[in-house]
């Protein structure tokens, strides 16, 4: 029996008194660090967080495994990890949760991807995989333009996304997404082919091998993106909705496409437009009455510490830390800060290491820490697990989850 078909016998159902409780998720992307030095602080060791460690000294803390020890997850995983969903078995590709973030309604059938212009040197080799950061206002022509690939007998969609990322689908008969990605995650070497995994994705990776030949053409003489990569190639998933295995009205506060379209694929509603920490603690206290569940995404602990910024990513946490004060007048009856996976700076890349992990309710045990940091997580009193269980942690601490057996 796996952990939803739990929930969805034991979610407390037709109560108001249990109903009414709420929970927060506030989620920062690649929270978890490591120290530049081996006696060295990792980044949310080092970050002022006089909010986080209030919280610590209320609360239970511990290291959230995205997937399995040793795994380092993409942010689709390691998203669905926390919303309690095995990364194992849904996996869903990139370009699903992108496409979906911007409303693209994806077709039975569909494959979708998710592209970053990138900048290639003169022997076609990669100096920057993604072109300098380059802006929404710049990528956004850049984008379109792509749109005049045409390859007979495909209906072939372009769209912007955000900064460097845009997003392709492909619609023909016949088409399937087991495609390796393009990006070798490396610089100083071309793209690589769309490769296909299985008999049944050939012709989609020879359709997205074409669309990156012509899209290069169109791209060329262009100083910072004059090339593109893709990745995350697959077709439209089917999740079991929040509402479904929690018994959870949800909604999601989030910036990027990609953490809006996991989140509506898992039947929580996108509410808002806010661009700014500050603007998602309004659209937070505004809504605050009409859901249950929220799950409020941060994605610039991940990106500065893919850049290999310690110092920039000390100060995205301090940014997180300041807002918390808003989120705890509300009173929620569950608090969770966490990450879908660590990030460190030195590394500059997604990592394997557990997430630290800090939970804060009324008939939580805390465990007698006064800071949060991953040296206060590895003896923290959750311990180190499997970040698919933390909903069902979240379910109890709010008094929605009924008692298992007589």
């Amino acid at each position: 029996m796996d952990i939803h078909t739990l929930t969805r016998e034991l979610h407390v159902k037709n109560d108001p008194t249990k109903e009414n409780s709420k929970i927060v998720m506030l989620v920062a992307d690649g929270l978890g660090g490591l120290p530049l030095t081996p006696e060295g602080k990792t980044e949310l060791e080092t970050a002022n967080r006089p909010n986080l460690n209030a919280l610590a000294a209320i609360g239970v803390q511990g290291g959230s495994i995205p997937v399995a020890p040793g795994i380092s997850p993409g942010s689709g995983p390691g998203h669905l990890g926390l919303f309690g969903y095995d990364p194992v078995k849904y996996l869903i590709g990139r370009g699903a949760l992108e496409a979906t973030g911007i409303g693209f309604s994806m077709q039975p059938g569909d494959v979708a991807v998710r592209g970053n212009l990138c900048t290639l040197d003169g022997a076609g080799k990669i100096t920057d995989r993604r072109a300098g950061r380059i802006s929404s206002e710049e990528a956004a022509p850049l984008v379109i333009r792509m749109r005049d690939v045409k390859i007979p007998g495909v209906e072939i969609f372009v769209e912007p996304v955000k900064d460097y990322r845009f997003v392709v689908v492909f619609r023909a008969p016949g088409l399937a997404g087991n495609i390796k990605d393009t990006d070798p995650q490396i610089t100083g070497v071309p793209p690589l082919a769309a490769h296909a995994v299985d008999a049944a994705s050939q012709r989609a990776a020879d359709l997205a091998n074409e669309f990156v030949r012509q899209a290069t053409k169109l791209l060329a003489g262009e100083k910072k993106a004059s090339g593109l990569t893709l990745r995350g190639f697959s077709g439209r998933p089917e999740l079991p909705s929040y509402q479904e295995v929690y018994g959870l009205k949800a909604a999601a506060i989030a910036v990027y496409p990609m953490y809006k379209g996991l989140a509506q694929l898992v039947g929580m509603d996108i509410v808002g437009k806010a661009q700014t920490l500050d603007e998602q603690m309004d659209v937070l206290e505004q809504n605050w009455a009409k859901y249950d569940f929220f799950f409020i995404h941060f994605k610039y602990t991940d990106s500065t510490g893919e850049d290999g910024n310690f110092p920039a990513k000390v100060k995205r946490i301090e940014e997180l830390d300041a807002i918390i004060p808003r989120i705890t007048a509300l009173k929620p009856d569950v608090l969770i800060v966490t990450g879908d996976h660590s990030t460190p700076s030195y590394l500059k890349s997604h990592s394997w290491h557990p997430v630290p992990t800090l939970f804060v309710s009324n008939c939580c045990r805390p465990d007698g820490h006064k800071t949060f940091g991953e040296d206060t997580t590895v003896c923290g009193g959750l311990g180190q697990f499997k970040a698919k269980y933390l909903m069902s942690l979240a379910l109890a601490n709010a008094g929605r989850m009924a008692k298992y057996g007589a």
